[in-house]
């Protein structure tokens, strides 16, 4: 090992079989579903695991999500990828859509806007990221995502059109 080298880090995580929340959609509506995660009646989907999201809360058109930065989050500058906050960006806009959905409608993101404002690193504090609806119509809703630093500092914001449709047995 050369003087520049760290000693190999390594992280285990689990998640639960994603079947199970795929066969509770369209038993119920959006917001009833998102708060069946919370509740732990069903688990969260194995993103949430993979990137060591915590703490969401949902009320109808608004979602929130949070994040502790860790080194496995970071690219090779040493600040959080910015693919990793997209993710949770989109998380949080796309739940926002997913609780205003009645039972048997589903979404799809048509698209993600991101803009960069501030990197992240784990100095940054606990990430938190708000969703909410700006609007919602019959075919398409537009969501806003906003992610701030523990301090309040705003890291990154999006805008998100997501594409509502009826959940099928094929789709």
């Amino acid at each position: 090992m050369t003087q520049t080298q760290d000693a190999t880090r390594s992280r285990t995580f689990s998640w639960s079989d994603p079947a199970e929340n795929a066969a509770a959609l369209g038993r119920g509506g959006g917001l009833e579903m998102l708060r069946a995660m919370l509740a732990g009646e069903l688990p969260p989907p194995p993103v949430m695991q993979l990137l060591d999201m915590s703490r969401m809360t949902a009320d109808e058109g608004r979602v929130t999500v949070e994040m502790v930065p860790q080194e496995f989050h970071y690219n090779p500058l040493g600040t959080v990828h910015g693919g990793i906050l997209s993710t949770l960006l989109d998380t949080a806009a796309g739940c926002a859509v997913h609780s205003t959905l009645p039972a048997g409608v589903g979404y799809t993101s048509l698209d993600l806007n991101v803009k960069f404002l501030r990197p992240a690193t784990v100095d940054s504090g606990t990430l938190r990221c708000e969703g909410t609806v700006l609007q919602r119509g019959r075919r398409t809703a537009l969501a806003e995502a906003r992610l701030t630093a523990a301090r309040g500092r705003l890291v990154a914001h999006a805008t998100s059109t997501c594409l509502i449709l009826p959940l099928t047995p094929d789709a």
